[in-house]
């Protein structure tokens, strides 16, 4: 497995050496910091590691690494794990393409989502595990993974219904303010309702729950392995 994680510095440092603003995903982009990338074993010991500049943008990193794993311990038939933020579809072309193809298992992009899942249509569902179901699609030298886990619906319908909840709390709070009045001319209708406390009369609000509403199918692809 392949991945990327970044460390910043609190106190006041030059911005020097590896030392350098970039992406935080700490959100503390106020500070410098260096990125680290690290390779783990599928038993999670570590097997590689380096220390990026903090600017080192996630994309152009995984091309070096792979030559350094090669030139450290060889050529082999590897199998990469990694987030779909880390590959260029270049660098994947290159990894299937090499002398000795590199297989690995990546996240889809989320513009090719769409139009993978009118291709997943005319595919059964394929039980895995228990609760685990998977859809494949072999397309353009790739295969594709859909797969449906039972109990993912009811978990983000739940996650939706509390920021719901925490969206009307708010409106609630917004309602009951009192705002200063206007010196503007008289208002009539509505106008003079919204006049007084500055947001419109709260309406109903229906929150829906339906099959096609939730994102519970995620698409993975494993590419240079079919």
């Amino acid at each position: 497995m392949y991945d990327l994680t970044s460390t910043y510095f609190e106190c006041e440092v030059p911005e020097t050496g590896q030392r350098k603003f970039g992406y935080s995903r700490d959100k503390r982009s106020d500070c410098m910091q260096v990125v680290i990338a690290l390779i783990v074993t599928p038993e999670g010991f570590p097997l590689a590691y380096e220390v990026m500049p903090g600017n080192t943008a996630d994309t152009t990193t995984l091309a070096d690494f792979i030559h350094k794993i090669e030139g450290q311990y060889g050529k082999a038939q590897r199998t990469g794990v990694m987030d779909r933020g880390i590959p260029t579809e270049e660098t994947l072309a290159q990894m299937r393409s090499a002398e000795t193809p590199i297989y690995y298992l990546v996240g889809t992009p989320k513009g090719r989502l769409s139009q993978l899942e009118k291709a997943f249509f005319t595919f059964p569902w394929e039980a895995v595990r228990d609760a685990v179901a998977v859809k494949l699609l072999d397309q353009d030298g790739e295969l594709y993974v859909l797969a449906r886990r039972a109990g993912r619906s009811d978990k983000e319908r739940s996650m939706r219904r509390r920021r719901l909840k925490k969206l009307l709390q708010r409106l609630d709070e917004l309602q009951a303010q009192t705002l200063a009045p206007r010196s503007t001319p008289a208002q009539t209708g509505r106008g003079e309702e919204r006049g007084r406390t500055g947001l419109w009369p709260r309406r109903h609000l229906t929150w829906l729950d339906y099959p096609g509403h939730t994102t519970s199918h995620e698409i993975i692809g494993v590419r240079g392995g079919c």
